[in-house]
C-alpha cells in the first residue's frame, strides 16, 4: 500500500485529534509533521510528533496531505500558507471557514458529496461542525423526500471553541464550588451554569443573525446542492464539554413519515439512531463523544408544517465535525484515485 507524508497546521484540539485519528483509523502514514509558531515535539498519547514551524508555501514540499487543523473560525493560516501549498502540490484540507464557499472550493462530508472532490484544485473546505451535525441527520432524508425548509436549534460544546475554552470552563466550575469569583477570558459571559446566545461575529449581510447561523444555511445549500433550501437557525454555546447538540425541524416537499425517516436513518451510513422516549433513550453529548457516528434520536412528526419531522442529533464536534471529517476527505480521495 502506498503511504503518505501528511503534516498539519496547527496542534490545538482539532490537531491534537488529527494525530490521534490518523493513527487509530491505520491511515497509511510515511511520515508526520505538525507546523505551529515554535519548534517543539509535542508528546500525544505517549508518541512523539515533530513541530515546525512553516515559513512560506516552500515548507509543504513533499507532503502528499496538510490537514489545516485550526479550531472553527481560526482565521490567517490557510490565507497566507494554504493556496502555495497546494499548487506547490500538496492537498489541503481546511478546517477553517475562510474558503468554504469559495467557487474554487469543494465543501465536503464524504458520505453525501464526495463526486466533489473530482473538481478539486488541490484545496478542500471542511464544514462548519454545526453543518456536519445536522446534514449527517439529514442527507438521505433529504434524497426521499427534498428539504424545503429547516429550523435549527444549536447547543454547541465549547471544545468547537477550543482547548482554552474547556480549561476556562473547568475553572469557572471549580471557582463556583469554591466560592470564588469566576474567571472569565475566552467568552463574553460566563459559561459555566448558563448558556449564551452568540457563537460568531454580527453579520453583516443578516443583521440579527451570527455568522455561525449564516453558515449554517449557505453551507447546507452547498453540500446539498439545492438552493431553494430555506434554513434559520439559532445557535447557543452550553456548558458541555465536548459534543454538539441540535434540534432540527424540517418541512420536506414530499411526504415522509416518522416510521420511514427512522427506517431510513437506520440504513445511513455514519449515523446511529437512538431513539425510544418509554425508556429515555436519545442522543446526548456525553454519549457521542469520541464516537463514528452521528446520533439521531426523537423523531416524532411536525404537525404544524405539510410534511414536518423533527429531530434531536447529536455529534463528536471535533471528530465528525473537524478531525474525523477531514481524514475522512483524503480517505475518500485516496479511494477514489484522486490522490
Amino acid at each position: 500500500m502506498k503511504k503518505y507524508n501528511v503534516c498539519m497546521v496547527g496542534i490545538g484540539a482539532v490537531g491534537t485529534e488529527i494525530v490521534r485519528l490518523l493513527r487509530k483509523r491505520n491511515f497509511p502514514l510515511a511520515k508526520l509533521t505538525a507546523f505551529a509558531t515554535r519548534e517543539r515535539t509535542e508528546m500525544i498519547d505517549g508518541q512523539p510528533v515533530e513541530v515546525k514551524v512553516a515559513n512560506g508555501p516552500e515548507a509543504f514540499a513533499g507532503y502528499d496531505f496538510a490537514f489545516f487543523a485550526g479550531t472553527e473560525g481560526a482565521k490567517g493560516a490557510s490565507k497566507t500558507l494554504g493556496w502555495g501549498a497546494a499548487e506547490g502540490g500538496c492537498t489541503v484540507i481546511d478546517n477553517g471557514d475562510d474558503y468554504r464557499m469559495d467557487p474554487r472550493v469543494p465543501l465536503v462530508i464524504p458520505e453525501i458529496n464526495a463526486e466533489a472532490l473530482k473538481k478539486h484544485q488541490n484545496f478542500i473546505a471542511n464544514p462548519n461542525c454545526s453543518t456536519t451535525t445536522a446534514l449527517m441527520a439529514l442527507y438521505a432524508l433529504h434524497r426521499e423526500a427534498k428539504i424545503k425548509r429547516l429550523v435549527c436549534c444549536t447547543y454547541q460544546a465549547v471544545s468547537g471553541t477550543g482547548a482554552a475554552a474547556i480549561r476556562e470552563l473547568e475553572a469557572q466550575v471549580r471557582a463556583w464550588v469554591a466560592g470564588e469569583p469566576l474567571p472569565r477570558e475566552v467568552y463574553p459571559a460566563q459559561i459555566a451554569f448558563n448558556v449564551i446566545a452568540q457563537i460568531g461575529s454580527e453579520s453583516k449581510d443578516l443583521p440579527g443573525y451570527t455568522s455561525e447561523e449564516v453558515k449554517l444555511g449557505r453551507e447546507t445549500r452547498k453540500i446539498l446542492g439545492d438552493d431553494s433550501i430555506q434554513v434559520v437557525s439559532t445557535c447557543v454555546r452550553v456548558p458541555v464539554v465536548n459534543g454538539h447538540s441540535e434540534a432540527l425541524h424540517i418541512e420536506f416537499h414530499n411526504p415522509i413519515s416518522p416510521e420511514r425517516a427512522r427506517e431510513i436513518l437506520e440504513k445511513t451510513a455514519g449515523v446511529k439512531v437512538v431513539d425510544d422516549l418509554h425508556n429515555s433513550q436519545f442522543p446526548t453529548p456525553i454519549a457521542v463523544s469520541g464516537q463514528y457516528d452521528t446520533l439521531v434520536g426523537r423523531i416524532r412528526k411536525d404537525p404544524t408544517v405539510p410534511n414536518g419531522l423533527a429531530l434531536f442529533v447529536c455529534g463528536d464536534n471535533i471528530w465528525k465535525g473537524a478531525a474525523q471529517n477531514a481524514i475522512q476527505i483524503a480517505e475518500k480521495m485516496i479511494e477514489m484515485g484522486l490522490k
